[in-house]
C-alpha cells in the first residue's frame, strides 16, 4: 500500500542552529505521529532543499504528498516560491496528488505562546502595571503588504487580550518600523518597561542582530528598562497547530483564516469589541 507523506518545509538560515531547531521540530513530530511518514526541507540558505525532496517521491511513488509550509504569513515564499516548485514537480509525477497548505498565520495558539514569553521576562523583574509596559513585537519585515499588516494584526489581537499600556509591532528588515524606531517610540510614548519579544519559530542571524539593538537601546534609555524575551521557539502547543494545519489540507482546500475571528475566538468577544456594542440598527 502507497503511504501518503507529509513535508514539512522550513524557510532555512545562515545559522546552522536554526536549522537544526527546524529539523528538531520536525523530529519530535515524527515521533508523536508514529508510522507517518515526514519529511523536511528548506526554501533556502540549507539543505535539503524543498525541490530536491519533491523530486525523491518518484520513486517510491506516494499516492499523496501534503506540503506545509512552517512560515507564520503567506508571502513571497508561500505564494510563488513554494507552489511554483510543486507545479513543476506534479507535472513530472501527473500520478501523484499534491496538496499545499496555508502557513500558520493569524492563531490563538501563536498569541498564548507571546503571552508565555511575556511572561517568562516579568518573572525575571519586579512588579509593574501593566498599563505602564509596552510590549514591543518584532517581525521578519517583508516585501509583501500584506503580511507585514498580519504581523500588525497579530498586535492589535494581542492587546485585545492582555490591554498593555502599548502593544507596539517594528520589523528587524525590509520594512518600516524598524526596531530602533520601534524602541524609540514607546519611549516617547511614555513607557517605563518595554518587553521586547521576536516574532520568530526559530533562532537565527537576525535573532542575534535583534539581541544586540536591544542592548545598544538599554545604555542609550537608561531611564527605561528595556527587556527581550525569547522567540516563540519548539513550544509544545506549536505542534498542535501544525497537526491542525496539516489536518485542515485532508479536508479540503483553505480558503481563508477565520482562527482569530470573535466567533471562534471567544476572548477577544463580547468585551474587547472596541469598548462598545455593536448591536444592529437597521
Amino acid at each position: 500500500m502507497k503511504k501518503d507523506r507529509w513535508l514539512l518545509i522550513g524557510h532555512g538560515s545562515r545559522d546552522q542552529e536554526s536549522n537544526e531547531e527546524f529539523l528538531t521540530l520536525v523530529s519530535d513530530l515524527r515521533k508523536k505521529k508514529a508510522g507517518q511518514p515526514i519529511d523536511a526541507a528548506f526554501v533556502e540558505l540549507a539543505e535539503p532543499n524543498m525541490k530536491t525532496v519533491l523530486e525523491s517521491y518518484g520513486d517510491p511513488v506516494p499516492k499523496r504528498v501534503w506540503v506545509l509550509p512552517l512560515l507564520f504569513f503567506a508571502a513571497g515564499h508561500s505564494k510563488t516560491e513554494i507552489p511554483e516548485v510543486i507545479q513543476e514537480v506534479r507535472a513530472r509525477f501527473p500520478h501523484v496528488e499534491f496538496h499545499y497548505g496555508a502557513p500558520l498565520g493569524i492563531h490563538p495558539i501563536l498569541l498564548d505562546i507571546v503571552h508565555k514569553r511575556v511572561l517568562q521576562v516579568e518573572k525575571k523583574v519586579s512588579p509593574l502595571p501593566k498599563e505602564k509596559t509596552a510590549i514591543l513585537l518584532i517581525g521578519r519585515g517583508s516585501s509583501d503588504p500584506d503580511a507585514n499588516g498580519d504581523m500588525h494584526k497579530v498586535s492589535r489581537l494581542y492587546w485585545e487580550q492582555h490591554r498593555n499600556g502599548w502593544v507596539e509591532t517594528c520589523f528587524i528588515g525590509v520594512t518600516r518600523p524598524d526596531l530602533p524606531g520601534g524602541i524609540k517610540r514607546c519611549v516617547q510614548l511614555g513607557a517605563e518597561r518595554i518587553i521586547a519579544i521576536p516574532y520568530f519559530i526559530f533562532t537565527g542571524v537576525l535573532i542575534k542582530r535583534i539581541q544586540g539593538i536591544v542592548n545598544d537601546h538599554r545604555e542609550t534609555n537608561p531611564g527605561v528598562e528595556i527587556l527581550m524575551g525569547d522567540y516563540l521557539g519548539r513550544d509544545p502547543s506549536l505542534m498542535t497547530l501544525v497537526e491542525e494545519r496539516f489536518e485542515a489540507i485532508q479536508k479540503g482546500p483553505v480558503l481563508m483564516n477565520c482562527d482569530v475571528c470573535k466567533f471562534q475566538f471567544p476572548r477577544l468577544a463580547p468585551e474587547s469589541q472596541g469598548g462598545h456594542g455593536h448591536g444592529h440598527h437597521h
